[in-house]
Order: C-alpha cells, then structure tokens, then sequence
C-alpha cells in the first residue's frame, strides 16, 4: 500500500504546472528535478556497477506477455487522466482536450531536445529520460510490480518530445546518446539523476562520466 500512496504522491495532476508560453525552452524540468550542485553530489553517492542483464524484461503488455513496468501510461491516481495526458498538458502551450476528456488533442511543444517548434500531437512522444530497460539493468529487476509502475508513471522522469527524437533514443544511456539540442545537456543530466538518485539505481562507469560531462555545462551561460 506505502507504494500506491507514493504513486498518488508522485503523479498527481494538480502537482505540475502548464509549461510557461514563449520560444524554445531548452532549460524547462520538472517539478522536483534537483538543482545542478546536488545532481553532482547525488550521482557520486550512486552505486557503481556495469550494467545488469535484461533477462526477464519484457515490456509488451499482451495478454501472454510478462508487462514488468505495467499497462504504459497507467492512470495512477484514478482521475482519469493516464500519464500521457498529463505530461502533454504540462509541457506543450495552448493546449485544447477531446470535448468532455482528460486527452490532449492539440498544443505546441517547445520540444527541449531539439530546440524547435512542434505543432501537431501526433508527433510527439514522452520520453522516459531514464528507460525502462535501463531502470532494470540498474535495479528494477528485483522490485515488487507496484514499485516498476510507480518509477514508470514518475513524472520526474517523463519529458514531451519529438517522436523521432526519441525513437532515434531508444533505450540508450547518456553515454550513448544525448539529445541533439546540446543547450539542454545539463538540464538532461539533472533529470536524469534525479530518477537514478530517487530510486536507488546503480551507473556504470560510462555513464557517470557522461553525466558528469553533462552536469558541468550547467555553469556555463545559455547563448543568446
């Protein structure tokens, strides 16, 4: 039960704000993100470890398949509005729902990864900045199946993209992939370390010193 009331806790609607309108923000987190200086002190307390094996993931939630994080976009507090919806009336601007539904059916997205202007729902994604599968190379393998569906359905750790960019993403670590718009690298790496920090999750040795890369462009001034 102490995990279903932190699921309630973590994603509740109310909680997040409408990002603000404007141009490209490349710096927009959310809520509860740590700031820059304990990103660093957490990702040096994390548990140094190489990456665990997938055995036994298996996201596919058909009725024969083993669903180890949940039905994707789970509607955790019961409003009747999944994940999807909340994280697209979060991050986008002008946002217009299906008549009479939680749904998100138009907005504009600032998308933070590529720094450009997205206008139509359909190309858009929510990205888990932390995958799944890497979650379960770093720890999750062993949690009960309400803790994997509240570390999927975080909020913390899901960001409105392109849905191309993702795609392009994948299940990569920042030491495989960092997103294409390098002004938002540091807000990336905070997010990032966040989830690993609040669950508990192991890094590998590339990956920290990609995150420490990432964390010391947070001292520098965006362009203008």
């Amino acid at each position: 039960m102490r995990w279903l009331l932190l699921i309630v806790l973590l994603t509740g609607c109310s909680a997040f704000p409408l990002a603000s309108s404007g141009g490209p923000q490349v710096d927009r987190v959310p809520a509860g993100t740590l700031d820059a200086a304990t990103a660093r002190t957490s990702l040096a307390a994390l548990p140094l470890s190489a990456p665990g094996r997938l055995d036994g993931y298996v996201r596919d939630c058909d009725s024969d398949k083993a669903c180890v994080f949940g039905q994707p976009w789970f509607d955790t507090d019961g409003d009747g509005c999944d994940q999807r919806s909340q994280v697209l009336a979060r991050d986008l601007t002008a946002v217009e729902r299906k008549p009479g539904r939680c749904s998100v059916q138009s907005g504009t997205l600032d998308d933070p990864y590529t720094a450009s202007q997205i206008n139509s729902v359909s190309k858009i994604q929510i990205d888990h900045v932390v995958p799944l599968a890497e979650m379960w190379r770093s720890g999750a393998a062993t949690w009960p199946q309400e803790r994997r569906v509240a570390a999927a359905n975080d909020l913390r750790n899901l960001v409105a993209v392109s849905g191309k960019v993702n795609q392009s993403k994948s299940d990569k670590t920042p030491d495989e992939w960092m997103p294409p718009n390098a002004g938002y690298a540091c807000s990336y790496g905070r997010i990032y370390v966040t989830v690993k920090a609040a669950y508990g999750l192991s890094v590998a040795p590339a990956e920290r010193s990609a995150l420490e890369q990432a964390l010391t462009t947070c001292d520098t001034p965006p362009a203008t």
